[in-house]
Formats: structure tokens, C-alpha cells, sequence
């Protein structure tokens, strides 16, 4: 009887174990419909509105289950250095890891490439989501690469301290 029992605990471990883990890199993922000139757009030096840069072969997945999983890869005819010279760079060098059936996103070339300065990153949308602003990254060779990092008013929403009068007003559930 009680190897019955070790045996039920194990498969049971085994499929809740599998579950969990389908449902983490693969359940809540969408493809994202193209939005041509709404998909890549960078915020101008003077901090205006956000304005859209050329790109082709964009592909993008998100999940409606947290606001950071959103990611896109895009190529572009422009240069990060002509892009610095008109948008606002951002201090976000290190891209958050996609699911690794998404193949286009190398989370840790990506970052490799802004730390050796071949990738610049730029502000695309302020707030996209409370808390959540949207970085795009751009390499020497064309390439560029989207994702979602929280701010600082995200960072002290999540963390539980007192988010302040600098932050906008938190959305109320179901806005």
C-alpha cells in the first residue's frame, strides 16, 4: 500500500511540476498583430510625444497575465548614433530573458552588445502600463529589441514602499 501511495505522490509531482512549468513558458503567451508605425516609437529628446521609427520584420509576444512580459524584435535601417542624436537613451541595459521558443530575443547578447556600447537603449513609451515603461535597444548591425522594465514608481509599488506624490496615480482595478 505504500508503495501505491509513493508511486501516486510521485506522478502527481511529475504532472503538477509539468503544468507549472508549460503554463510559465508557453500558456500565457500571444502573438502580437502588427500596428505598423505604433510598434517601435521613441520618445524625442525634449520629452515629447513618443515618435515612430522605420523598422521591418518586427514579431512580438505578450501576456496578458503581467505587464513585463511583452518582447519584440524588429530590424532597422538606422543607426543607434543617429538615433541618440533625436531620442532619449535610457539607462536599461539589461533586457529581461524571453522564453527560449522565441528565439529572435538573447536576453544576455542583448545585453553583452549594450554593455559594449555596439547597442544603445532608448526610451519608447513612459508608463505603457503603471509603473512599466517600454525600452527599445538598437545595434550597430540593425537589429533592435523591445521589452517592458518597471520604473522607479513600479519598482516601490511592487516592492510595497511608499510609492509618492512623483508617481501617477495608481490605476484602480478594472480601469
Amino acid at each position: 500500500m505504500g508503495k501505491v501511495l509513493a508511486l501516486i505522490l510521485i506522478l502527481s509531482a511529475l504532472a503538477a511540476g509539468g503544468a507549472m512549468y508549460y503554463l510559465q513558458i508557453y500558456a500565457f503567451y500571444d502573438n502580437v498583430e502588427l500596428q505598423p508605425g505604433r510598434d517601435v516609437m521613441l520618445v524625442p529628446l525634449d520629452g515629447g510625444e513618443a515618435q515612430p521609427v522605420a523598422y521591418s520584420d518586427f514579431e512580438a509576444i505578450d501576456a496578458g497575465s503581467s505587464p513585463i512580459r511583452y518582447r519584440a524584435c524588429f530590424t532597422t535601417k538606422v543607426k543607434p548614433d543617429a538615433l541618440a542624436q533625436l531620442f532619449t537613451l535610457t539607462d536599461k541595459l539589461e533586457p529581461r530573458n524571453a522564453p527560449g521558443w522565441f528565439e529572435c530575443f538573447d536576453a544576455a547578447a542583448i545585453g553583452a552588445k549594450l554593455a559594449d556600447g555596439s547597442a544603445k537603449s532608448f526610451l519608447s513609451v513612459k508608463n505603457i502600463s503603471f509603473g512599466v515603461d517600454r525600452v527599445v535597444a538598437v545595434t550597430d548591425e540593425g537589429r533592435g529589441y523591445v521589452w517592458h522594465e518597471l520604473n522607479k514608481c513600479g519598482q516601490k509599488a511592487y516592492d510595497g514602499t511608499v510609492v509618492g506624490e512623483e508617481c501617477p496615480a495608481r490605476p484602480e482595478p478594472g480601469e
